[in-house]
């Protein structure tokens, strides 16, 4: 397990230095809720004007009520939906999932979702469909599913 968050931390520290460097232009660094699985707090922290870092720490009722935290590497694809106000990104990315109950369980998350950034406010939207490879416990294959809001700060 040490190996797998090893290197999910050097990508994420690669993958921040990649790209334009620009700070987002609207604000960089949200909090909000998720609901589905998991239900609870959601994070998200612009690195630039495309690439993100986002978390949670939640409850997974499908997982008899245990404590869930995870966290992903997000790339923004602007272009493919258009919108006359504010932003339609499509999103994917690379991540970890850790449940911590009875069992602690661990796992690679590749989240895939939709987000809206309204033009005036410090507001986001989003849906989000999460395939999850489990490697720690036993390995499974599992889909976790949310939407979710959150308030970004400056």
């Amino acid at each position: 397990m040490k190996k797998i968050f090893s290197v999910l931390l050097l990508m994420v520290i690669l993958f921040s230095h990649y790209g334009n460097g620009l700070a987002y232009e609207k604000n960089d660094f949200g909090l909000g809720i998720i609901l589905g699985s998991p239900t609870g707090l959601s994070a998200k922290l612009w690195l630039s004007k495309s690439n993100a870092l986002a978390a949670a720490a939640a409850w997974s009722f499908s997982h008899k009520g245990r404590f869930q935290i995870h966290g992903d590497y997000l790339w923004h694809n602007f272009g493919l939906i258009k919108v006359e106000e504010g932003s339609f990104p499509l999103y994917y990315g690379l991540g970890f999932r850790v449940n911590l109950g009875d069992e602690t369980e661990a796992g690679v998350r590749v989240p895939i979702g939709l987000e809206y950034l309204f033009p005036r406010a410090p507001f986001d939207i989003f849906i989000e469909v999460v395939p999850v490879l489990q490697v720690v416990e036993k390995t499974d294959f599992e889909i976790d599913g949310a939407i979710g809001a959150r308030f970004f700060f400056k």
